[in-house]
């Protein structure tokens, strides 16, 4: 969840006034992002000297700028590229912050991704990069946002998910790979990519499937809730052990906050509770229902008695065979069970003005 912070206040229990100095202020850029091309590393070092601007193009790569970024102990980190990005540099920075017993940076974000969920939320804005650095080099961005972040196992990260959302992103990389050498390889790409990803294989292989996959969650922090179509409590608050959900899961999903990439409000209620994640379940919806509601989906208006939400901290998944996982909009591989809970501190976050969805 997001919420404002005091400008003279950071988190992590270090007091610091926020103030935006050029030389305090680094750019981190995802090389295999396809909006980070020449022109753009260029059009961002017209606004910071080239020292200040790192590029990687791997893993090790990622690594040593992460731990060249703490020992220049930078007070304010920008990511260059999607969600999968910002949630690559955030791990790799605040666990070296960690063993360098070193404060964590402000972090920023600028557009430059497929899905800009993060981006979105903070009001920064896709193919204006440039312009949102430049207001906060020249002090005309002073707001600070604090963002919760999701734990899965090892990673922290806005959004996780496992069942169909991740499914389509799986089908999206491969349909990306297999257009990226041909004339076609355009519509391969983003909003055209993810709708032909769901058309040709995701739609398809729901319908053969017999049925969703047998999941159990249970909750395994303090009491949960069950909320109602609008968001609201309902029933009496689940126990710490007792089950949120048991039967056919076509998706299982955790966030703090609302939007998944390309403007799609996905989960409507996340941050209305403080220290909570809303965790959001698919049971068995008719795949024709799906596709024919994609507007209120996309809205996060869509209601089913198959879409259950909950408000919980902490949460135990199960599945009788393994599932996709996303994390931050990457896929992360096949689960048969994990854990999704609230991280225990948030991160700080520059924010540009009203929160918007970023397509």
């Amino acid at each position: 969840m997001l919420r404002m912070v005091a400008t003279a206040e950071r988190s992590h229990g270090f007091e610091q006034p926020f103030a935006p100095p050029g030389a305090d202020v680094a750019v981190l850029l995802n090389a295999n992002a396809k909006q980070v091309t020449p022109g753009v590393r260029r059009a961002l070092s017209s606004v910071l000297p080239d020292e200040h601007l790192f590029v990687s193009r791997c893993a090790d790569e990622a690594a040593a700028i992460a731990d060249e970024v703490v020992a220049r102990r930078y007070r304010t980190v920008f990511t260059g590229g999607g969600d999968g990005t910002f949630v690559s540099w955030v791990n790799r920075i605040l666990e070296s912050a960690e063993r360098r017993a070193a404060r964590p940076p402000c972090f920023g974000v600028l557009a430059l991704g497929t899905g800009n969920a993060v981006a979105g939320v903070v009001g920064a804005t896709p193919r204006r990069h440039v312009q949102d650095l430049l207001r906060f080099v020249r002090g005309e961005v002073g707001r600070v946002r604090r963002l919760d972040l999701v734990s899965c196992g090892d990673r922290l990260t806005p959004f996780a998910g496992v069942g169909i959302d991740a499914a389509v992103l799986n089908d999206y990389i491969w349909l990306k790979s297999q257009l990226a050498d041909t004339p076609l390889r355009r519509l391969g790409l983003g909003a055209s990519g993810y709708g032909l990803a769901i058309a040709l294989r995701s739609a398809p292989r729901c319908l053969v499937e017999r049925r969703p996959t047998y999941c159990e969650i249970v909750n395994v922090g303090r009491p949960a809730w069950r909320l109602d179509a609008r968001g609201n409590r309902v029933g009496r608050p689940i126990a710490h052990g007792e089950l949120l959900y048991a039967g056919p899961c076509m998706m299982a999903a955790a966030s703090t906050v609302p939007y998944y990439g390309l403007g799609l409000r996905a989960f409507p209620f996340a941050g209305q509770a403080p220290g909570m994640m809303q965790v959001r379940v698919a049971t068995s919806i008719p795949i024709r229902t799906l596709l024919t509601s994609v507007p209120s989906i996309w809205a996060g208006r869509f209601a089913h008695r198959g879409l259950l939400d909950f408000h919980a901290d902490r949460v135990a998944m199960r599945f009788e065979k393994p599932m996709p996982l996303q994390i931050g909009g990457d896929a992360e591989g096949w689960r048969d069970e994990l854990t999704f809970g609230m991280a225990p501190q948030p991160v700080d976050l520059v924010d540009f003005g009203t929160p918007c969805a970023a397509a």
